[in-house]
Parts: C-alpha cells; sequence; structure tokens
C-alpha cells in the first residue's frame, strides 16, 4: 500500500536542501482543497468568492507540525498549475511569518512558506524571497489576508524572512 501524503519524507532524499511539497490547490483556483489524513483523501474546503483565486500552487510539507496543528503551509512558484495530490520537489527560498486572528478572537501563528519547484523554468533564477519583486510579495500577502477575511479571520505579517530562516522553520516543524 501506498504512503500516505502527510506521511512521506518532508526532505528528498537525493538532496541536502529540496523539500517535498503535496499540492492541495492548484494556481488559479477558486476551490479551497485540502488532503484529510482521516480520510486519506483530498476534500474540499471552501470555495473563494468570484474574481478571487490561489496565485500559486498551495499545500504542504509532508511530515511537518506546524503551530496551528496542521502541516506547513507551502505556496508553491512554478511554471503551470499542478494538481491536487502532485508530489512536487521545491527549494525553498524563504516565509511569510504569519499571525492570524482566528473566528473566535484569539491569535495563532499560521507561517506560509515560499518554494519554487526544483523543475520549474520561468522561475529557476530564484533562490531568496528577495529576489521576488515588492509588488508580487504585497500580492501574495495581500491574497493571504482577503482569503483570510472571506472566512471571517485576518492576518497579519510578521516578517519577510529568508531561505535561511525557512529552513529552521521547517526544521522546527518536521516530526
Amino acid at each position: 500500500m501506498a504512503t500516505p501524503f502527510h506521511q512521506l519524507p518532508a526532505l528528498v532524499a537525493h538532496s541536502r536542501t529540496l523539500v517535498h511539497v503535496v499540492v492541495e490547490t492548484p494556481k488559479g483556483g477558486r476551490n479551497k482543497v485540502a488532503f484529510d489524513p482521516d480520510l486519506g483523501v483530498f476534500v474540499l474546503k471552501g470555495v473563494l468568492p468570484e474574481g478571487h483565486s490561489f496565485p500559486f500552487d498551495f499545500g504542504f510539507v509532508p511530515s511537518t507540525l506546524a503551530e496551528d496543528g496542521d502541516p506547513l503551509d507551502v505556496l508553491l512558484l512554478l511554471d503551470a498549475p499542478t494538481f491536487a495530490g502532485c508530489v512536487v520537489e521545491a527549494r525553498l527560498i524563504g516565509a511569510l511569518e504569519i499571525e492570524q486572528r482566528e473566528e473566535d478572537g484569539s491569535m495563532l501563528r499560521n507561517d506560509r512558506l515560499l518554494a519554487v519547484a526544483a523543475n520549474a523554468r520561468l522561475h529557476k533564477g530564484i533562490k531568496e524571497i528577495t529576489d521576488l519583486s515588492n509588488e508580487m510579495l504585497h500580492e501574495i500577502e495581500h491574497f493571504f489576508s482577503s482569503y483570510n477575511a472571506v472566512k471571517g479571520g485576518e492576518i497579519k505579517v510578521l516578517h519577510r524572512v529568508g531561505s535561511k530562516k525557512a529552513h529552521a522553520l521547517l526544521t522546527q516543524a518536521l516530526h
């Protein structure tokens, strides 16, 4: 039997720097899809309003556990959208350290790693978060802010951090 997505290794065996990313929601999608480890399948978690869509593929690093109780979230830059359940080898370029207000008013850390697919052509020159334009980073932050606002929450980006700190967040979340 195949290894469940959430139990795949976080790190790519043949590399010191690449990680596995399990795509949940492809770029351009309005449907928020998430892997449900109890069911062992991908489930529809919500639908974004008309005019909103995911700016890049969105997923998680398997075999990790973040402060919010879920695997580490990853926004994945690659040339074209993939599909829910696609496992992509990627390099971390940084992270957005985020504080998120939940519907009940509590505050929770919910960082988002930023990564580039190892096989990307368009983004192959991007090695660090500082290689992204301020406009692109602002749009990514705005997406996460509006996405959470639709659900009745809000976020505050505490810091934009580079690949070294992203790897530290990953190491902290490995289980």
